[in-house]
C-alpha cells in the first residue's frame, strides 16, 4: 500500500470522538434490509478497533461476523469484542488489505464504515465484492464525502507548502479519494443492484482545546504524522501550523467549536 494508505493508527486518538464516528456506521445499518442467509454471513471492512463492529451482532444476534482490517494496531483492540453472541453467532476478526481483499467465501452483508476512502481504485474492486454477496444480500457502505472542506483543504495546502512539500509531497488522502455519488449509483445499478445513495451533513459539536485539531489527528492527519514521526520538531511544528489554521477556519463559541462533516451513504440490495 503507498504512504497515502498506510498510516500508522491510534486506536486511543481515534476513539476519542466514538459517539461521533459510530453514529453513521448505526444510520447506515438502519437502511439495510433483512439478510437472506440463517445463520447471517457478515463481513466489516475495515473494521478499526472493532467497537462498531459490535453494532452487526446487536441487529443480527444469530450471525457469523468478521472484521477485516490491516492495522495491527487497531486489530489489537478488537479482542475485547471477539467470541460468542448472545443470539448464538460469532463475532471475529482477521488482518486483511482491502487493495487486494478477495472475499473467499459468499456474505449476506458485506459493509464498511468509513475504510474505502483510504482504498484507492475502490471503485474498481465494486464489482468483486458484489461478486461475493449472495442473492438477496446486501453490499452497504459509508465515507466521508468532505475531502474539499478546510479540514483537509487547509491540510493539503499546508503539505504543499514551500516547507514541507519535499517532506509530505502525496503523503495525504487525494482530492479523488472518494467518488461523486450518482458514480457509485451508477457503478452498483449496472452490477444488477438496487441501490440508495444518499448524502448527510452533521453539525459535529465538539469539546475542549483544538477539537477539530484533535479530531484530524485520528484520521486524516495520521498519514502525515506517520511521515513526520522519525523527526518529532518536525512533526510538532507541522501540527503547530495546522492548528492555528483550524482555528481560523473553525472558531470556537461559548457552546463549542462546530465541524460540519457530510458523510456519502450507499446500501446496494443484490438481485
Amino acid at each position: 500500500m503507498s504512504a497515502t494508505t498506510a498510516p500508522t493508527w491510534d486506536p486511543g486518538q481515534y476513539l476519542r470522538h466514538a459517539e461521533h464516528r459510530a453514529r453513521p456506521f448505526a444510520e447506515l445499518l438502519a437502511r439495510v434490509p433483512a439478510l437472506p442467509g440463517e445463520p447471517a454471513r457478515v463481513a466489516d471492512l475495515g473494521c478499526g478497533p472493532g467497537n462498531v463492529t459490535v453494532q452487526l451482532a446487536e441487529r443480527w444476534p444469530g450471525a457469523w461476523i468478521t472484521g477485516y482490517d490491516n492495522s495491527a494496531e487497531m486489530l489489537g483492540r478488537t479482542v475485547e469484542y471477539a467470541g460468542a453472541t448472545v443470539g448464538g453467532g460469532r463475532l471475529d476478526f482477521a488482518h486483511a488489505d482491502l487493495t487486494d481483499w478477495v472475499p473467499a467465501e459468499t456474505y449476506d452483508l458485506i459493509v464498511s464504515n468509513a475504510a474505502l476512502q483510504w482504498v484507492p481504485g475502490h471503485l474498481d474492486a465494486l464489482s468483486g465484492w458484489v461478486d461475493a454477496v449472495a442473492s438477496g444480500g446486501t453490499f452497504a457502505f459509508q465515507v466521508p464525502n468532505n475531502i474539499d472542506a478546510p479540514l483537509h483543504s487547509l491540510m493539503r495546502e499546508l503539505a504543499a507548502s514551500a516547507r514541507w512539500k519535499g517532506r509530505l509531497d502525496g503523503v495525504l488522502r487525494r482530492a479523488d479519494s472518494v467518488h461523486p455519488p450518482l458514480l457509485y449509483l451508477d457503478r452498483l445499478a449496472r452490477l444488477g443492484c438496487a441501490v440508495d445513495v444518499w448524502e448527510t451533513t452533521y453539525m459535529q459539536l465538539l469539546q475542549g482545546e483544538d477539537p477539530v485539531l484533535d479530531w484530524s489527528k485520528g484520521t486524516g492527519l495520521r498519514p502525515a504524522l506517520t511521515a513526520l514521526a522519525d523527526d518529532p520538531e518536525a512533526r510538532d511544528a507541522f501540527v503547530e501550523e495546522y492548528r492555528d489554521l483550524l482555528r481560523r477556519a473553525y472558531p470556537t463559541a461559548p457552546y463549542g467549536t462546530v465541524l460540519p462533516f457530510r458523510r456519502l451513504f450507499v446500501v446496494a440490495r443484490k438481485g
